[in-house]
């Protein structure tokens, strides 16, 4: 089994806490659905973000406006993008993309 970064980008938080209350009710369901593949649900990003340049500059801010993100574990890409597509996520209007990782310690 592999590690998979699922990186979310964009979307909108829900307004009322009836929506968000509906919201966690998802991901705890797409939780449960991932079962033991999921190694850390992660969590939501602020828009506080600096970067660090080959140089060594720093500057506030990101590219990508990146809003989150979690960890499965799968035997294939093919197989974690699978799994990605039930992410509710998506229901706010963010995108996932799947990164592969390897171990190398």
């Amino acid at each position: 089994m592999t590690d998979y970064v699922l990186l979310y980008g964009g979307g909108s938080m829900p307004e009322t806490e009836a929506a968000q209350a509906d919201v966690m009710k998802a991901w705890d369901s797409w939780f449960s659905t991932l079962g033991p593949a999921l190694k850390d649900g992660g969590n939501p990003f602020t828009p506080m973000a600096r970067r660090i340049a080959a140089d060594g500059t720093v500057s506030d801010g990101a590219p990508g406006a990146a809003s989150g993100y979690s960890i499965i574990q799968a035997d294939s890409l093919d197989e974690a993008t699978e799994m990605a597509k039930g992410c509710p996520v998506v229901q706010g209007g963010a995108s996932i993309t799947v990164y592969e990782t390897f171990a190398v310690m």
